[in-house]
């Protein structure tokens, strides 16, 4: 069983930074990513990588400002958020999957993180 812990969220002004980690308990799997939803609304993909092979990609509206990557000295998967804008604000979820590399559906994603509150102010 896999376990994903979310860190890094908190409130920030905008034009601000944030960097979020994941970090997975056992076998981390492979392919790992990041979504965020506010209430009321979808849960919609951020960015996504395959740990493996290094590709990721973004959703357009956080292209050239967000960044994931994996960090192997610690062993957790970061998204680095620059120039955050208001409608940032969302809770921000990490997610995993072992066998494929899913696109940004979450349904297709195995694994779950409880979640991390990010609140850019204007």
């Amino acid at each position: 069983q896999v376990q994903l812990v979310e860190s890094g969220g908190g409130s920030v002004q905008a034009g601000g930074s944030l960097r979020l980690s994941c970090a997975a308990s056992g076998n981390t799997p492979r392919y790992m990513g990041w979504f965020r939803q506010a209430p009321g609304k979808e849960r919609e993909g951020v960015a996504r990588i395959d740990t493996g092979g290094g590709s990721t990609y973004y959703a357009d509206s956080v292209k050239g400002r967000f960044t994931i990557s994996r960090d192997n000295a610690r062993g957790t998967v970061n998204l680095q958020m620059n120039n955050l804008k208001p409608e940032d604000t969302d809770m921000y979820y990490c997610a995993a999957n072992a066998g494929y590399f899913p696109g940004f559906v979450p349904g297709d994603w195995g694994y779950w993180g409880q979640g991390t509150q990010v609140t850019v102010s204007a």
